[in-house]
């Protein structure tokens, strides 16, 4: 059995993604967590029966709202006793903090919970942060963001990679409207580094790399800490009272934390097999000191030559 109903002028219609679907009725809706999923737009309709049971899709400049959250892809199909809508082509996730992209995915309506693949880009509206990765899991009630298989994210003149990361956000100002990042996790491979503002000529990074990487980040998104654990390093430039140079600094551990004020890096604090050495200031911008995994990688970053929405 299989029904097709054009819509293409019914750009108020709204579906409800069901078992249950009666062609003459317009305003239909799917509960999920108290919340109601809408169709605001799509070319066509579908509904019929698969080894798994009816579906339901919507086909076309298909966008969903579910509460503040808008999802935009070519088509949907809604399996109802999964609580899923399989998102395929060009699929948009956004709410008033974050805008991410991939080429398919997955929404399950019970948990809040999308994932994303294929080509997957992301930032926040501010600007604050970009990333990439071929995989994404956004889970709206948790409020975090979760990118696999070479994940990849600036932040300012920083970049942070790894494996896995994770980001948290937290509700900030009147009414909780708007997210910020305050909590960066980074597992496997975590490897930070940051271009030295005072330095022009040469560029060089400060850099840190560890198995697992801990990043705080204020309401204004600097970085307040950096906790590195397991197989800890860092490389990072030295200044006098005067912000002249006055060498680099490689320091290996255990466990390494590090302070900062403003943004700016002020201690640090190496616990466990504790070595390092200290480079004279002939060696600023030798490559030769770079750690081990460092490439700065800021011309894959998927939003640097644009300003408006892909």
């Amino acid at each position: 059995m299989r029904r097709a109903i054009s819509i293409t002028l019914l750009t108020a219609t709204i579906l409800t993604l069901q078992i249950i679907i009666q062609p003459a009725l317009i305003h239909n809706t799917l509960h999920a967590e108290k919340k109601k999923i809408i169709l605001q737009h799509a070319d066509v309709i579908e509904g019929g029966e698969s080894e798994a049971g009816s579906y339901r899709s919507v086909i076309g400049n298909v966008v969903f709202l579910h509460d503040n959250l808008t999802l935009k892809c070519d088509r949907a199909t809604s399996y109802e006793q999964e609580n899923k809508i399989v998102l395929t082509g060009n699929v948009f996730m956004t709410d008033n903090t974050v805008e991410i992209f991939g080429e398919n995915g997955v929404y399950y309506t019970d948990r809040q919970l999308g994932e994303l693949n294929g080509n997957v880009r992301g930032r926040m509206l501010d600007n604050s942060l970009v990333a990439k990765s071929k995989k994404a899991v956004v889970n709206k009630i948790t409020s975090q963001i979760w990118l696999y298989d070479e994940a990849i994210a600036w932040h300012e003149r920083q970049q942070i990679s790894g494996d896995t990361i994770l980001l948290h956000l937290k509700e900030i100002g009147a009414g909780g409207k708007r997210k910020s990042i305050d909590e960066i996790q980074v597992l496997g491979n975590a490897f930070f580094a940051a271009q030295d503002t005072l330095s022009l000529s040469p560029v060089v990074y400060d850099q840190f790399s560890a198995k697992k990487m801990i990043i705080l980040l204020n309401e204004k998104s600097k970085l307040t800490g950096i906790t590195l654990t397991t197989q800890a390093e860092s490389l990072y430039h030295l200044y006098n009272n005067e912000q002249k140079p006055s060498g680099i600094n490689y320091s290996s551990g255990d466990l390494m934390r590090m302070f900062f004020t403003a943004g700016v890096l002020k201690r640090v604090k190496v616990i466990g097999n504790v070595e390092g050495k200290q480079y004279p200031e002939s060696f600023r911008g030798d490559k030769k000191i770079n750690l081990p995994k460092f490439e700065w990688r800021e011309k894959e970053n998927p939003f640097k030559q644009q300003k408006s929405l892909p």
